[in-house]
């Protein structure tokens, strides 16, 4: 009895996902099929020419634009962000710094901040004992 080892599939979305890129701009064929895991493998080891350019100039999905913009995405959408953004927009925020953009930013440096004293504290406890 021999084995057939059957390949692993995921939706496009879950791709896309796992690539950092939004599926809305990604090529056709790409949308309507569904994507091996050695597909995926090899999208991110060695990416087409459209998969660079959506990662060089979007649109981007939002974990990106939150990410680019230094920011949680609930951040992005208190802010007003509810599409994907263009690596030109993003810039664009940035050089306009609207008021909801640098609370945000000042609220996820307190959130890293506060994450980074409760590990060092459970660092210190695990330390102790």
């Amino acid at each position: 009895m021999t084995s057939h080892k059957t390949a692993q599939t995921m939706k496009p979305a879950t791709a896309a996902k796992k690539l950092g890129v939004y599926l809305e701009a990604t090529p056709a064929e790409f949308r309507e099929g569904v994507v091996t895991r050695d597909e995926l493998t090899a999208l991110q080891t060695d990416p087409p020419e459209w998969l660079r350019e959506l990662r060089r100039n979007g649109p981007h999905p939002r974990p990106v634009v939150a990410a680019k913009l230094g920011v949680s995405i609930s951040g992005l959408a208190r802010g007003g962000v509810a599409e994907a953004l263009t690596t030109e927009q993003i810039e664009a925020l940035k050089q306009e710094s609207p008021e909801w953009l640098q609370k945000e930013r000042a609220t996820q440096a307190e959130v890293r901040k506060e994450a980074a004293r409760l590990k060092a504290k459970q660092a210190e406890q695990e330390k102790q004992g």
